[in-house]
């Protein structure tokens, strides 16, 4: 591929955005009133039960509806109080007991307290429970540690764990933590999705299918009520559509904004937003069926692809090349000896051609945006053609974001070679556990689409997540990552920079290190 041809088309669709910007821009912003705010969002939502969901583009939507046990302080990863105003742990770190808010209620008018609690957790871990069928709940696995939940009483809920889990506080502030009316989940059963009821800053009023989804102000938000009347999610998939209507006025706030657009919004009229967080964008590569079954198939691609051109050109530098499975945000688990495949196409080449894998053709996944892809075709375009220079045909087949999660969540069988991948996380062990152990196959509920399995490996994420001491955690994940860079499942791509952009007239927004989206106290001027 010719990346000045493809710099230079690129560079012409944002004049294109830009002459829409001038021609347009803000005799549209009053459309939108004052005390509304308008998000742009990268895709339709899945669902609103926060329990079903995996992708952020929903988590956004969804810690404006709901609030969790805990939460993370904004603008950090530190857990702090939300419905528990405390708790303590027991020194095998083995029982979590949490002092629930007393006269907080859902947003259906139904009271909180430890019983919902109870009925919220057993709904997505007790296959028996009437409710367990209102899911799936592929997060479960976030409280799989959970052996038993006791109401010590109506403001008291215990959680005793099969043995000390240190990611646990982490994972009840993470959206799959968050707490569901039970009222409502009884009245709507697998419905609960498109009727969400939680005890957020905004309650749900409305979502019209591939058009907006619709939040007012909580009046009984027990945290102070929320500084906008109205939150408006507009779901956009074409990009270049998102960025002309946010240069229009149309919309307020525009998350993750397409690399090569975000210099049109370097104006007085535009806040712009840049921040580095636990991101990695990855291919997965099946272990199991066609050529990279063979190891040196996979380290090849490693050294096959550009990845400081992906990151220069394609994505212009709003993001770091990736060296292994461990995003270097965490930084106190990230092994910095661990260092990224250099650029090696002939290398690459000797590999593929050792393992007899040479004019091949390979099947790549594709989606054309979703929650962390950054460019996902331009990418894969770029992909596509350095695999073929170092001899390997790869066949794009390109789907919808929702279409591409249930292909590729549900595993890469003998018909599809690789897929992207993007995972925003909230600890190290997150990522790993749920896409790297032999116990994560999609048939056993986990996210390991390429089949990757290695014993140690298994292991060393089993004592790390076990351990309460930091120190003990951070060694073993390190040797966890060499294992992994070695064995090469996946091809190590970027660390995104977290982006966004607003109208100058929004206030108090902030990105989160979580990705998620905190719009409580946000407001226009």
């Amino acid at each position: 591929m010719n990346c000045n041809l493809l710099i230079k088309g690129r560079q012409a669709m944002a004049l294109v955005m830009i002459a829409l910007g001038l021609l347009f821009s803000f005799s549209a912003s009053a459309q939108v009133p004052k005390d509304i705010l308008v998000v742009g969002q990268i895709a339709e939502p899945k669902s609103l039960d926060p329990q079903v969901d995996t992708a952020v583009n929903d988590f956004r939507i969804l810690v404006n509806i709901y609030d969790g046990l805990v939460r993370f302080k904004s603008g950090s990863l530190q857990v702090e109080p939300a419905l528990a105003k405390s708790w303590t742990i027991n020194k095998a770190g083995t029982v979590y007991t949490f002092h629930l808010r007393k006269g907080i209620k859902f947003q259906d008018g139904t009271a909180f307290n430890a019983q919902a609690v109870k009925f919220d957790f057993e709904r997505i871990l007790d296959t028996k429970s009437p409710y367990h069928d209102t899911g799936p709940f592929p997060l479960a696995f976030f409280f799989s540690a959970v052996k038993q939940i006791k109401v010590i009483d109506n403001f008291t809920v215990q959680f005793v764990l099969d043995k000390p889990y240190a990611p646990f506080l982490a994972n009840l502030a993470y959206p799959t933590g968050l707490i569901v009316s039970p009222a409502a989940v009884k009245k709507y059963g697998k419905d609960f999705g498109r009727h969400p009821v939680g005890t957020g800053p905004f309650e749900f009023k409305s979502w019209e299918p591939n058009s907006k989804v619709v939040l007012v102000r909580n009046p009984h938000y027990w945290d102070g009520e929320a500084k906008s009347k109205m939150v408006i999610f507009r779901p956009i998939t074409d990009e270049n559509t998102r960025v002309a209507e946010m240069m229009s006025g149309q919309l307020d706030i525009m998350p993750e904004v397409p690399p090569n657009s975000l210099s049109i919004f370097k104006s007085s009229h535009y806040k712009i937003y840049e921040q580095v967080g636990p991101h990695l964008w990855f291919l997965i590569l099946n272990t199991r069926h066609g050529v990279f079954k063979d190891k040196r198939v996979r380290q090849a691609i490693n050294y096959a692809i550009n990845k400081k051109s992906l990151v220069n050109n394609v994505l212009d530098g709003t993001a770091t090349v990736a060296a292994g499975p461990v995003p270097k945000a965490f930084k106190w688990a990230y092994n910095n000896k661990l260092k990224p495949y250099p650029y090696d196409p002939a290398k690459a080449r000797k590999l593929i051609k050792e393992a007899g894998a040479t004019g091949k053709t390979v099947t790549f996944y594709v989606t054309n945006g979703g929650s962390g892809m950054l460019d996902p075709v331009a990418m894969a375009t770029a992909i596509q053609a350095d695999l073929k220079a170092v001899g390997l045909n790869v066949k794009i087949q390109t789907y919808e974001w929702n279409t591409f999660l249930g292909k590729v969540n549900a595993g890469l069988k003998d018909n599809a070679d690789m897929a992207e991948m993007a995972w925003m996380t909230n600890d190290p062990d997150t990522l790993p556990y749920l896409t790297l152990r032999t116990g994560a196959f999609p048939d056993k509920g986990g996210f390991n689409s390429g089949y990757y399995s290695n014993p140690e490996v298994d292991k060393l994420l089993a004592e790390a997540r076990s351990s309460t001491n930091q120190a003990t955690r951070a060694k073993l994940y390190k040797k966890m990552q060499v294992i992994v860079h070695n064995d090469a499942p996946w091809a190590f791509i970027a660390s995104w920079k977290q982006n966004a952009v607003t109208s100058a007239a929004v206030q108090n927004f902030q990105l989160q290190p979580s990705f998620l989206l905190l719009l409580k106290n946000v407001y226009k001027k």
